[in-house]
């Protein structure tokens, strides 16, 4: 399955446009009560709307509520954010960051730290800097064979990230010269490092089974680290083992069920098609259905995102950028159904929480996960990296029951890479504090729900009246 991407755009027409209607960017805390309101206000480009929920989220944001308009040559949407604890921003300086992020010719925003914020697990990675993907069929054990590989092979694995969905799992793990710092430039090493890990990955194999180990070099410039995860296990075609209630393409909410349910249906008079997602509510929920939407050249139009409780629902108007009568065909409308159901599941993590905080060594992952290994548990997410002289990571780990694991095993991992060692054995499914009150649910809502693009004709009439120039 291939991985589309956008139609190539010449950079100095994308940079002219941008100088002649540069964006404008407005954060008040005046309009809502709980949320600051960050408006922005530009000429319409591609993948734009993906831009700016990127930057909100790299910063930590949760966003609650939206509106999003982009019929035409102009783009207009409005984000009700809070910070990690669920307050409005008050820092000025955060707020300052934000609008120039936002602002940013795309250049900058893709290859400038300073001016987009970098994933936590992405800090201080060298710019330059070999980087392994790796796709395959998901085995207990399967990150600790990797990183034990890439010691022996005389590599410092220097940020890791790891999915695991429906028995796949995607990683992406950035690696330098174990004796030299930077990235690995012999051919030979290469071609070794490439040979042995695909000894690891295509073990216990079975026929016909898929799996894919790639080396590349990433650059300023690269695509975002969790975008990409996304993208690798579309293409290793995670979402064909979405089954029951999650691939109904009724989008009916069956009484008990609380899973994520999404739906597709066409809106005649506009031209457009309607895909409404009702899921739990979580952070960076709309960055992945947006990266999944982005990817499978489906252009949103108009959007409203909204939360309640702890559900969330997000309405799409889209078209797709080839042919709008792609979703004509049933097959098309479920698969694009069981793709965002996916994207939507792989960030859910499941199991405890080990949060690590130690100093930075050569072959630190692989003594933590092999600890993990001999002591029976699967790792189902991997968030790994640097802070200065400090690794920091988080391991979501569970025993061979699916279960949470023995508080015990915070002890083992500190005896072997030192510093501190937390265990956190709160609900996957939690919902980061928001503006909105979130009560304690064991169901998702039955009832009938309103829908939100009825609502959204009218917000965005008048809320685009409220744009402003930006005082400088």
């Amino acid at each position: 399955m291939e991985i589309f991407y956008q139609p190539h755009i010449d950079p100095e027409i994308e940079s002219l446009i941008e100088r002649i209607h540069p964006p404008r960017v407005c954060i008040e805390n005046d309009s809502c009560r709980n949320c600051s309101v960050v408006k922005v206000d530009s000429a319409n480009k591609n993948g734009i709307l993906l831009d700016m929920v990127q930057v909100l989220t790299d910063l930590d944001l949760n966003i609650s509520r939206s509106y999003i308009s982009s019929d035409g040559g102009w783009f207009m949407d409005v984000f009700h954010v809070t910070d990690q604890a669920g307050k409005k921003l008050t820092d000025q300086n955060l707020m300052l960051h934000i609008q120039k992020a936002l602002c940013a010719p795309r250049s900058k925003r893709e290859g400038n730290a300073e001016v987009c914020k970098e994933p936590k697990s992405q800090q201080n990675v060298p710019k330059e800097n070999t980087a392994l993907e790796i796709t395959g069929m998901d085995r207990p054990g399967l990150l600790s064979e990797i990183s034990a590989v890439l010691v022996d092979l005389g590599c410092h694995v220097t940020s890791a990230m790891a999915w695991t969905h429906n028995d796949r799992a995607a990683c992406i793990i950035y690696v330098e010269d174990a004796i030299k710092p930077g990235p690995i430039n012999d051919p030979t090493r290469l071609a070794r490092v490439e040979e042995q890990l695909e000894t690891v990955v295509e073990a216990h194999r079975g026929k016909g089974e898929r799996k894919s180990v790639r080396l590349t070099t990433f650059a300023a410039g690269r695509t975002h680290p969790e975008r990409r995860l996304h993208q690798l296990m579309y293409a290793d075609r995670d979402y064909e083992s979405c089954r029951a209630c999650h691939g109904d393409s009724s989008g009916e909410h069956k009484k008990g069920c609380d899973g994520t349910h999404v739906s597709v249906t066409k809106c005649e008079d506009k031209g457009y098609w309607v895909v409404q997602v009702r899921s739990r509510d979580r952070p960076k929920l709309l960055f992945d259905t947006v990266c999944v939407l982005t990817d499978m050249q489906y252009v949103v139009f108009h959007a409203a995102i909204s939360s309640k409780k702890s559900i969330a629902d997000q309405e799409y108007f889209i078209r797709h950028k080839g042919s709008n009568s792609t979703l004509d065909n049933k097959g098309e409308r479920e698969k694009l159904i069981l793709c965002l159901i996916s994207a939507i599941e792989r960030r859910v993590s499941h199991g405890s929480r080990v949060d690590i905080r130690t100093e930075n060594r050569m072959g630190l992952l692989s003594n933590i996960t092999r600890v993990l290994r001999e002591n029976g548990l699967s790792i189902s997410r991997v968030e790994f990296g640097t802070d200065g002289e400090k690794a920091v990571g988080t391991f979501f780990v569970t025993n061979s029951s699916g279960e949470e694991v023995n508080p015990s095993i915070a002890e083992l991992v500190r005896q072997v890479c030192g510093g501190t060692v937390i265990i956190d054995h709160k609900s996957p499914h939690r919902v980061a504090p928001s503006s909105i009150q979130v009560e304690k649910e064991s169901k998702i809502e039955t009832e009938p729900r309103f829908s939100l693009g009825s609502m959204l004709w009218s917000q965005l009439e008048r809320l685009s009246s409220n744009f402003g120039p930006i005082k400088s």
